[in-house]
């Protein structure tokens, strides 16, 4: 008996990705969600530039490259002329929430129709380790050697709650896939966000919480350990904003 196989709209390219990172998983969600509601020929993403700055290599979909940050503001306008057409953006924390933060709370604040996947691994993963918005009180980034201090780094910013103060966002939940349980709560989280968008409801935001095995010099074990018993208790799971329980 199959339990599961690899979805058809990934495609059988050597994902780059350094062992241990859940970008991989993602990606199989994302391409699960898109298969069950028969969207494979109607999605259109658009990537990075990150960690997934190569993502257009393992969806089978329309894909796009954005310049960094601009992520929001391409898939904007590929939903307008595509109003029909399934559309998600995958951003990490710095091209999300660092540079392309203007695109992203314009975006949200208008209620564009589409989807952002936003991969939230507290440090930028592809440039050396900087800090990034996200990256937590006391933890190490090459930009803040002995840990991150308030005082003098400023405070990390939770952008899903920052988000559902808009009037424009549907959907907002925060998801991690640290172990089984949260990665099958991160696959309806992003299937939900996806059916919504169909259904025209507006903007929905899916934050997953994720590490850097390779920038925070942790194993792939110790690295899902640092989202369990780091990020998580900081960064709540759960749905943050959901206005389409307020309609009923």
């Amino acid at each position: 008996m199959i339990v599961q196989k690899k979805p058809q709209l990934l495609t059988d390219t050597p994902l780059h990705y350094c062992p241990g990172c859940t970008h991989g998983i993602v990606h199989r969600l994302v391409a699960e969600s898109i298969e069950e509601l028969g969207m494979c020929d109607n999605a259109i993403g658009v990537m990075p530039v990150g960690c997934a700055v190569f993502g257009y290599n393992y969806f089978k979909c329309d894909m796009l490259q954005a310049a960094h940050g601009r992520a929001p503001s391409v898939s904007t306008g590929v939903k307008r002329v595509h109003p029909d057409a399934l559309v998600f953006s995958y951003q990490g924390d710095g091209d999300c929430s660092s540079i392309g933060m203007c695109e992203t709370v314009h975006a949200a604040a208008r209620g564009e129709n589409f989807t952002i996947i936003f991969i939230n691994n507290g440090i930028y993963g592809m440039t050396g380790g900087q800090m990034a918005p996200t990256t937590m009180e006391g933890v190490k980034a090459t930009t803040c050697i002995y840990g991150r201090d308030p005082k003098i780094n400023g405070n990390p910013i939770h952008v899903a709650e920052m988000l559902a103060t808009l009037t424009g966002p549907c959907y907002i939940e925060r998801v991690a896939c640290d172990n089984p349980a949260h990665v099958n709560a991160a696959k309806k989280a992003i299937k939900k966000a996806f059916e919504l968008q169909i259904a025209k409801k507006g903007f929905t935001f899916i934050e997953v919480l994720a590490s850097c095995p390779s920038n925070y010099h942790l194993t792939p074990l110790d690295a899902q350990k640092f989202v369990t018993e780091r990020a998580i208790p900081f960064y709540p799971l759960g749905v943050i904003k959901d206005t389409t329980k307020e309609e009923k």
